[in-house]
């Protein structure tokens, strides 16, 4: 006890920090003492044994012990990571962090992650809490309404966090919500820390996919990160302050390739438009390997490639305020501020395809798909060149206030209420995704062939020419949403005796939510003036298959390697001046779908805990919660006055003054959760837990109202209606644990889970004329040019054609100038006397359906002594009852992000360097049942394994450097449809490289 003060004296020149380094080895004794009390036998240790100032624990295994310690410590079945330091994530990203935890996946947005699965359970039904309060979510959506609850962790960095928690079972005590998990966010508290503390960081950052990007898209090799913390106390620690702040800039890029559209599907026998001709009509001898009558087969609507530049400012700031007048009373303000702003510019290339006469080769049946699909064309169709520029802007705020008080030993109270906002909006003019397209209409024979990972488009005797190019079609949407959480707390916990206590608590929660669209789209898809409009400057040639490189394909002597990129706000202009086109190419914010929904929730929680023995030491927690939602869902929609014939095989809804509609519907709960936990032996764990939890509906499921979309077609047109009485998934979870800690930062676990889950939505679509409004199509004129228009078949062009021409002014029939290809321009009104069109209206409803997910989860930690050296592998294997039949036609009801999943993490560590390498993986999964043309066809997301790495290099107590590699493979991500062939989508992104330093005052 006296040797500290003697060596003190004994140097002059000592500093505080030697002190400090000499309490905090004395601490990791400590610590390494009481860590090994738990595993070791009782008999006395050897006084020597006591003695290791050698071992300090610090780094990546202090992470990794503490999140260890957090899942042995913890009732049912707990995850976590914690920070290897304050303001040093083990990842740097938060979503990319949990991808690690075994049964957690995510999706990747721009090469990062975002949004987590949980066992199987999409985003949307995974609960995210900050520092245990429910948090907002708000994204938006390129071509819709955004409809999502899912938390977007790429909003948050990963500086100011100090632990995340990932509760696999439930617990009465967690808010409802989380059917998959309950994810908690922990933050800085400075009376927490007992100590001053200043730390800064910046990172230089390199993101390889900016070189892989046209010149006027690319951004700066390099761009800036900085951060820092500040945490201390005063008036004798009774005083707290924290200020945590970040700011990064990120310029990258990602290439994609695509069937933008969707494809149509077809059974073998059908003829339809879009099938391919029956055997012993004209063509049939064309096909290759035809698909067998009872087949389905799909053919593609488009393609098209796309070259994306982006840049991102992310701004995180964390203000945090305490309070201890007392040692028994703590008062907490919080503040927490996130922005990212997101600005983006595109070029694409893109073929149309109009099912006319073609060529094809098939994959063997039942579920057939194209090697190659060709159309025959005369080379007057158009060859697309569009552009995009947009911009977007999410920003979250919360505030809140926590009261803890300890009213005397046994019995103690914690109030906390927060306000917190989630918005996601336009941040341009052009708004939140818009596209221009400029075309010019001289594609000759087309073809693309699917046999390889990019789809190769190669087009006949056509060469790209400035002097032929001219707008046509343009979209600039505007998708907003704001997501709001009023949240007041009450816990208790009372202590029943040494081994039982009583958490008692009740919530008030009211989430207010608000989504909404607006679209200025011009459909002159035959042209906006002539080419002579617009300067051939504009327009610069391009080469296609060096943007691909990572992509099997991308070499192939038949792809099209040929487009232009064009400047967009000089083509732009050029296309608004032009007479008629006065506002049509700017976003609007007068939007034309705005849902507004409201869910207040009441609940109380009884959660009783006790220690027994019953021939081994065991604890269980038994809880129950009792949870009343009401749902208010209101609508504000335009009505529908008619149904004009604008172009080609596409008819256009004309909207009127908007309508206001408001339903209601509630529904009610309660939830037990039981957790067992055995104490087999002093290093082994046999946990069994029981719960049930909720996961409620997206908001588009629950909206008020009929949304009808503006695009029709011949056979009709679609629209929504919300049901907001639906009822919540409801899952019944069972958990088996058996977890073996066999040495100081080691153990190995395997787990056993199933979810029965209940009240399935599906889409029950009912035809009905709402408005009843007339269609053209089945008309007297359109009847007429079937009978005397010398069209093949139902040509939609061709019937268009003839009707603009012999029938101009009458009905309501208005002609326009022929465009550059010869074909008639002008409207085509659905009038009294025409059929009344026909809408599918989708509306959800409950099933009565169970499904099970099931599945195991093998974990393995360990550290080999102390070398330096540890590895961490787990693998994840999930399955469900409710999987997609690719062999079936029609809306179908099947759980999407069900896959497997692994990670092998290994790492060194000494008191200067660290170094880490992670690999993930994650196996195939469905991720929607709809494509991009609202086609009824599964999006598969191919397997995909990511190598990252990190390393660091401690010059000093305080001054540290790293540097850091995401996406080490260079991997691609591609999408499927039934069959590999179908493509969806492949994306090319590349690694991102950062090197940083820090310095710890």
């Amino acid at each position: 006890m006296k040797s500290a003060p003697t060596l003190s004296r004994a140097r002059s020149d000592a500093t505080p920090r030697f002190r400090f380094r000499q309490v905090a080895l004395a601490c990791s004794a400590v610590a390494w003492g009481a860590a090994h009390a738990q595993t070791a036998p009782a008999e006395p240790r050897p006084a020597r044994a006591a003695a290791v100032e050698t071992v300090t624990v610090t780094g990546i295994r202090s992470s990794l012990e503490s999140a260890l310690n957090m899942k042995r410590n913890a009732s049912g079945v707990v995850d976590g990571i914690v920070a290897e330091d304050i303001g040093k994530f083990p990842d740097t990203n938060l979503a990319e962090a949990m991808q690690r935890i075994s049964g957690v996946s995510i999706d990747r947005s721009i090469g990062e992650g975002s949004r987590v699965t949980v066992r199987g359970i999409s985003p949307d039904f995974n609960l995210v809490l900050l520092n245990g309060r429910q948090m907002p979510a708000s994204s938006i959506a390129d071509t819709t309404t955004s409809n999502s609850r899912a938390f977007d962790f790429a909003n948050l960095a990963a500086e100011s966090v100090t632990a995340l928690e990932v509760f696999k079972t439930s617990r009465a005590s967690a808010p409802a919500g989380g059917l998959g998990a309950v994810i908690n966010i922990k933050t800085v508290k400075p009376l927490d820390l007992k100590r001053g503390l200043l730390s800064l960081g910046v990172k230089a950052v390199h993101d390889r996919s900016n070189e892989r990007l046209p010149e006027d898209l690319q951004g700066r090799a390099v761009t800036p990160e900085v951060s820092g913390i500040y945490s201390t106390t005063l008036g004798d620690g009774r005083f707290g302050i924290a200020l945590a702040a970040s700011y990064q800039e990120r310029d990258l890029g990602y290439n994609q390739a695509a069937t933008s559209s969707g494809w149509r599907t077809f059974r073998g026998d059908e003829n339809n438009w879009g099938t391919i001709p029956q055997p012993g009509t004209p063509g049939a001898q064309n096909i290759v390997n035809r698909p067998g009558p009872n087949d389905i087969y799909t053919v593609p609507q488009n393609v098209l490639y796309s070259v994306n530049g982006l840049q991102r400012q992310r701004t995180n700031g964390q203000l945090t305020l305490q309070y201890r007048p007392v040692q028994d009373l703590t008062a907490t303000l919080d503040y927490h501020y996130s922005e990212n702003k997101i600005q983006t510019k595109r070029h694409e290339l893109s073929a149309w395809f109009n099912f006319g006469p073609s060529v094809s080769s098939w994959t063997p049946g039942p579920v057939s798909a194209p090697l190659y699909y060709e159309e025959t064309l005369n080379g007057t169709a158009d060859l697309g060149m569009g552009g995009g520029r947009f911009a977007t802007k999410n920003e979250n705020h919360s505030t809140g206030i926590n009261l803890a008080w300890k009213l005397n030993e046994r019995l103690s109270f914690e109030f906390d209420a927060h306000r917190s906002s989630a918005e996601s909006g336009a941040d341009s003019p052009y708004g939140s995704n818009s596209v221009m397209g400029a075309y010019s209409h001289n594609r000759g024979t087309t073809r693309v062939d699917y046999s390889r990972d990019l789809p190769v488009l190669s087009i006949q005797g056509t060469r790209i020419d400035a002097s032929r190019m001219l707008v046509t079609g343009s979209s600039f949407r505007n998708s907003y949403m704001k997501s709001e959480v009023d949240q007041g707390q009450l816990h208790g916990k009372l202590l029943l005796g040494e081994e039982s206590q009583l958490d008692f608590g009740l919530s008030l929660n009211k989430v207010k939510n608000r989504t909404a669209f607006a679209n200025v789209q011009r459909d002159s898809w035959g042209g906006v003036g002539t080419p002579a409009n617009y300067d051939d400057g504009s327009f610069k040639a391009d080469t296609l298959g060096k943007y691909f490189t990572r992509v099997a394909g991308h070499d192939d002597p038949a792809l099209f390697n040929q487009f232009f990129t064009f400047d967009f706000e000089r083509v732009r202009a050029e296309a608004a001046a032009l007479p008629g086109s006065q506002g049509l190419y700017a976003a609007s914010s007068d939007f034309t779908t705005d849902r507004r929904t409201q869910e207040e929730s009441k609940s109380l929680y009884l959660q009783f805990s006790t220690e027994w023995s019953w021939g081994v030491p065991m604890r269980g927690v038994l809880g129950v919660r009792h949870e009343r939602t009401e749902v208010t869902a209101g609508a504000v929609s335009p009505a529908a006055l008619g149904i004009s014939w604008g172009a080609a095989n596409e008819l256009t809804l004309q909207y009127g003054p908007r309508v206001v509609t408001q339903q209601t519907g509630s529904y009610s709960f309660t939830l037990p959760s039981l957790d067992i936990t055995a104490e087999l032996r002093k290093d082994t764990l046999l946990r069994a837990s029981y719960g049930e939890s909720i996961g409620r509906p997206t908001w588009e499921r629950i909206q008020g109202g009929v949304s009808l979309d503006q695009l029709v077609r011949f056979d009709g047109g679609t629209g929504s209606q919300g049901n907001p009485g639906l009822k919540p998934l409801k899952s019944k979870n069972f958990d088996l644990s058996l977890e073996h800690y066999y040495a100081r930062g080691s153990y190995a676990a395997i787990n056993f889970f199933e979810k029965r889950v209940s009240n399935y939505s599906g889409n029950r679509i009912v035809r009905s004329t709402p408005y009843n409004l007339a269609t053209p199509i089945g008309g007297a004129l359109y009847n007429a040019a079937l009978a005397s228009g010398g069209c093949v078949g139902t040509d939609p062009v061709c019937l268009r054609n003839y009707i603009l021409r012999n029938f101009n002014g009458t009905s309501g029939v208005v002609r326009g100038a022929d465009d550059a290809q010869g074909n008639a321009t002008g409207t085509i009104p659905g009038v009294a006397g025409n059929p009344i069109a026909s809408f599918g209206i989708v509306t959800p409803a409950n099933l009565d359906r169970t499904e099970r997910i099931h599945g195991l989860e093998l974990n393995v930690q360990h550290g080999f002594g102390n070398s330096g050296f540890g590895v961490g592998v787990n693998y994840t294997k999930v399955k469900s009852s409710l999987s997609y039949n690719n062999a079936s036609r029609g809306e179908q009801f099947a759980l999407e992000g069900i896959s497997d999943s692994a990670n092998f993490v290994a790492f060194y560590e000494d008191a200067k360097y660290s170094l880490r390498v992670a690999y993930n993986w994650r196996d195939k999964f469905l991720t929607s049942g709809i494509d991009g043309g609202g086609h009824y066809n599964p999006l598969y997301v191919e397997a995909y394994g990511q190598v990252d790495l990190s390393a660091g290099w401690k010059l000093n107590d305080r001054f540290s450097f790293q540097f850091e590699v995401i996406n080490l493979n260079d991997g691609i991500q591609r999408l499927h449809s039934r069959n590999k062939e179908q493509l969806i989508a492949v994306t090319q992104t590349g690694s991102r490289y950062m090197l940083g330093a820090r310095y710890q005052f």
